[in-house]
């Protein structure tokens, strides 16, 4: 399975899924990759369940306070500066990379404002 998987609720909960995840996988003949599997909780409390990983028939599972899924940043905290902060420094990377072209007079005004 390469998936992070995204558990609401308690640490407690959270491991019962992923104890269920582990034998259903098992059962159809399937294996959990450690390396791809991580965990997040999101919580108003920000001290619940501080560990940092959990492990289920010998499997360590990470957990994280945030990931990229689908091109958005997601937070623990259910932020969305993050979010923000990455989408400024990706606009930011564009414009300079096609800086040159914007003030080169080859260019027309039409054309580079469709750049």
């Amino acid at each position: 399975m390469d998936d992070v998987n995204i558990l609401g609720g308690s640490v407690h909960t959270v491991e019962e899924n992923a104890e269920a995840l582990v034998v259903a996988t098992k059962e159809t003949g399937l294996e959990v990759n450690a390396d791809k599997t991580k965990y997040m909780i999101m919580s108003r409390d920000q001290n619940a369940g501080q560990s940092h990983g959990m492990k289920i028939d010998n499997i360590s599972i990470e957990r994280v306070e945030e990931f990229k899924y689908l091109g958005t940043t997601l937070t623990n905290k259910n932020s969305i500066q993050e979010e923000i902060k990455s989408g400024l420094k990706l606009g930011n990377a564009c414009y300079y990379l096609v800086q040159n072209l914007l003030s080169s007079s080859l260019l027309s005004k039409k054309l580079k404002i469709k750049i």
